[in-house]
């Protein structure tokens, strides 16, 4: 018999964990109810278990993922060549509240930095923020020639480049702005050196009004132009920045301090049922704990909102989500794009093949919780529970806006493998074991093992005892490797 998910009673296909070989014999209900495979099924995608005309829905988690564009017949293979999407513009949404509260947990501890204001940080480091790409090479140099500032309690020194700062109107110039101020706030930075040029239309008066109060003690600021020697200034301030995150040191607090972000990328068939569900069950753990969670990836959340949208908490949070759903979808067409498309080559071969194939696994990692709020792209997490923000489903984009969001560490779950780091450690998750096995220099976690028995509530278990000991001081293979980035969104012209 062939290994196969079928994931609700309502399915009308299942997923195959292994590859299913023409001939093979599937039991779809563990019952003795088999079906055929008429083809081969490669692994991760679709097999019917259900005659399906042409033109009825196919069902999967138990929602419709799109509908047949030909009679298919059980053991028939399910993608792209027989079935399309549902989906087209803007939805008219009713709140019909319906959720349940988690129950209350006694919250776990970890080894973190109490920072002044009350917030947690898992890492002690030194963060340069360039306001503007001209200053990126300087920034760098700093880096590169004051390592020896790592010491003690300091755990790093970073520079987070970028292309913008200048030459930018509008929602991009505020967008900006508002990222890198948020990324300044961020508790995993010990002290900070903001650096800019001087000639910039982000101007430092600019960036002082997007900050607000800040510890002068904490945060530094060098303009390259108004010195003789950049990097003899620089040295000077990040030897304040070194003194005064040294100070910090790792004590026990509680996981209720936690803020963790959600995230998939280069997913395949698995992610769904493996790595999301996963990620969802350490969500439902940490929220039940008092703690905070953010999902985004708005595009991948279209054409799952029925899993999402009943759930949040009231009537002013359910408002919000629809400004960011529709809001997004409108981003789409103001561009002349196709909203409802599922692009990304490796996802179709992977087996997901419509957005809300996709969008189905993918707000799986929010778990069950209600939402407690929208934050919008730069904004910052500021109620305790499941969060979702407004971002991209770009990998790089949506990880820079959960970590400015105030994210201490990023789960991002993958069927396909992706090397990439955020400023806050990324922990990359295994949808399958065969990617675990093949890449270890970048997966940190396989949740592969669920499909070959481990429960999902074992999964989240392990995954929730990982991150614990990743927040205090574990090192991600993305750390391990200095793969480090921000990526800014950006929606209008550079002058």
């Amino acid at each position: 018999m062939a290994n196969i998910i079928h994931i609700t009673d309502k399915d009308n296909v299942v997923v195959a964990v292994t590859p299913i070989a023409e001939g093979t014999p599937v039991d779809v209900d563990g019952k003795g109810t088999t079906v055929t495979a008429m083809q081969d099924i490669p692994q991760g995608h679709k097999m019917a278990v259900k005659d399906i005309a042409k033109g009825s829905q196919i069902i999967k988690y138990g929602y419709s993922i799109g509908h047949a564009i030909e009679d298919i017949q059980a053991g028939q293979w399910v993608h792209t060549h027989n079935m399309k999407t549902n989906l087209s513009g803007e939805v008219e949404y009713t709140y019909h509240p319906d959720f349940e509260e988690l129950p209350k947990r006694e919250p776990a501890v970890f080894n973190g930095f109490l920072r002044k204001d009350g917030k947690a940080g898992v890492r002690n480091e030194i963060w340069i923020i360039p306001t503007v790409g001209c200053v990126n090479d300087i920034a760098k140099k700093l880096v590169a020639d004051n390592q020896d500032l790592v010491t003690g309690s300091v755990e790093g020194l970073y520079a987070f480049t970028h292309p913008f700062g200048c030459s930018q109107t509008g929602n991009d110039h505020a967008t900006t702005r508002k990222l890198l101020a948020s990324l300044v706030r961020h508790p995993n930075a010990g002290a900070v050196l903001v650096l800019s040029l001087g000639c910039e239309n982000l101007t430092h008066e600019q960036f002082l009004n997007e900050l607000g109060d800040y510890d002068p003690e904490r945060v530094k600021f060098l303009t390259c132009q108004d010195v003789e020697d950049e990097f003899q200034a620089g040295r000077e301030l990040l030897k304040e920045c070194a003194a005064f995150a040294g100070q910090f040191k790792r004590q026990p607090l509680t996981a209720d301090k936690l803020v963790i972000g959600l995230k998939c990328g280069a997913s395949d068939g698995l992610s769904g049922l493996t790595a999301n569900p996963t990620v969802g069950r350490f969500s439902d753990l940490l929220v039940s704990q008092g703690g905070t969670t953010i999902l985004t990836e708005v595009p991948e959340m279209f054409g799952a909102e029925g899993m999402l949208m009943h759930r949040c908490r009231s009537k002013e949070v359910f408002d919000k989500a629809v400004k960011m759903l529709n809001g997004f979808k409108d981003y789409f067409l103001s561009h002349h794009e196709v909203v409802y498309d599922n692009p990304s080559p490796g996802n179709k071969q992977g087996g997901i093949t419509t957005l809300e194939d996709k969008s189905c696994g993918c707000v799986q990692k929010g778990g069950t919780a209600p939402i407690s709020d929208v934050i919008w792209y730069g904004g910052q997490a500021v109620t305790k529970g499941l969060n979702m923000l407004y971002g991209p489903g770009n990998d790089l984009v949506s990880s820079t806006a959960m970590t400015a969001a105030g994210a201490n560490l990023i789960l991002f779950t993958t069927g396909r493998g992706t090397p990439f780091g955020a400023p806050a450690p990324t922990v990359k998750i295994a949808s399958n074991t065969q990617i675990a096995e093949k890449k270890k220099n970048w997966i940190d976690f396989n949740a592969g093992t669920v499909a070959t028995g481990e429960s999902l509530d074992s999964a989240g278990q392990r995954l929730f005892d990982y991150v614990l000991e990743v927040a205090s001081g574990k090192q991600t293979n993305t750390e391990k490797n200095g793969y480090r980035e921000i990526s800014i969104f950006k929606d209008g012209v550079v002058l």
